[in-house]
């Protein structure tokens, strides 16, 4: 059986409008399944504009690839021009067509007035648990125990350090054979302190201050460990891998950003990374890993201590402060 002279005409407006189609709805459809997302990611105007045109391209080479294969797209159009479909039909599609196409410049191009998009949030806190917003960091301000305690150790030489850096130093200590393994820090506060200790007179406050610098170096140490690949070593987001994220890494030397929330927000968000944010966040949600997952309360709070360090910034003080 003969196939109709009109197929090849009606095969390319068939696809039009499926690919048409799948890009509109298919896409965003399917996309909502595979994230699991409770609204579908959206089609940018330009990306449809890239898909019709290959689209239309691919369909002008196909018609156009021989005199026959145009022929048969062109008949059923020389046959409507001629009114051989009846002369309604040719009144109603010379009208209802440029109507068409009239129409649809028109709702482009028409101001309209609509509900303002929803921005992405930076620091969403819909599922930020009130709790923590009173939260502070144990280890910027150690209390009076925890200094005596520092005290004896350090007049023992066997200030213990967290797991991750006691090996480098014991290397350390083996090469250098310092006097006291504190010397490994070498701020002005930490060689106050061990001026102090050396003479067997040593203040709280200079002991306190020491601490907190013995805490710096634990957090600085676990930032480059676990954060510096990504937010980099001047904690600006600049680090290796930044780059290759589409939302890059924070900039913490930035005003706007972990200066303008409590530390326990900092907490909260370092602990549950991108996949703990609420639907504000996206949709281009932050690669951050779920870090309480692989880190403890204790190395957490210490890499928040030296973020905040590095980048010369405050804590914002609760509201109820």
């Amino acid at each position: 059986m003969k196939k109709p002279r009109t197929m090849r005409f009606w095969s390319v407006v068939l696809t039009l409008l499926l690919v048409y189609a799948l890009v509109k709805w298919g896409i965003p459809t399917v996309s909502r399944e595979i994230t699991e997302l409770p609204f579908p990611l959206t089609v940018p105007g330009t990306l449809m504009f890239i898909y019709m045109l290959l689209t239309v391209v691919a369909l002008f080479l196909l018609v156009t690839f021989s005199d026959e294969h145009l022929e048969e797209f062109l008949y059923p159009i020389r046959r409507f021009l001629r009114g051989e479909y009846g002369k309604v039909t040719r009144a109603a599609g010379l009208v209802l067509v440029p109507a068409l196409v009239g129409w649809q410049v028109y709702d482009v191009t028409i101001p309209k007035v609509q509900q303002p998009s929803s921005l992405r949030i930076q620091h969403p806190s819909s599922n930020f648990p009130k709790k923590n917003e009173a939260l502070k960091n144990p280890f910027s301000a150690a209390t009076d125990d925890e200094v005596d305690g520092f005290i004896e150790q350090a007049q023992a030489n066997q200030v213990s350090f967290i797991p991750q850096v006691q090996a480098d130093l014991d290397s350390w200590a083996e090469y250098i054979e310092p006097d006291h393994m504190l010397e490994a820090i070498t701020t002005a506060p930490m060689h106050t302190f061990l001026q102090e200790l050396a003479a067997g007179n040593v203040s709280r406050d200079t002991a306190r201050a020491a601490l907190i610098e013995k805490h710096l170096f634990e957090g600085r140490a676990l930032y480059s460990m676990n954060c510096r690949p990504c937010h980099g070593d001047s904690v600006a987001g600049d680090g290796p891998m930044a780059d290759g994220f589409k939302l890059r890494p924070i900039n913490f030397t930035d005003n706007g950003t972990i200066e303008t929330i409590v530390e326990g927000y900092t907490f909260w968000r370092v602990s549950n990374g991108g996949p703990g944010l609420p639907t504000e966040a996206t949709p281009w949600d932050s690669a951050m890993p779920v870090w309480k997952l692989n880190l403890t309360e204790e190395e957490r709070w210490k890499i928040i201590l030296a973020e905040y360090d590095l980048a010369q910034k405050t804590p914002r003080i609760p509201e109820s402060h």
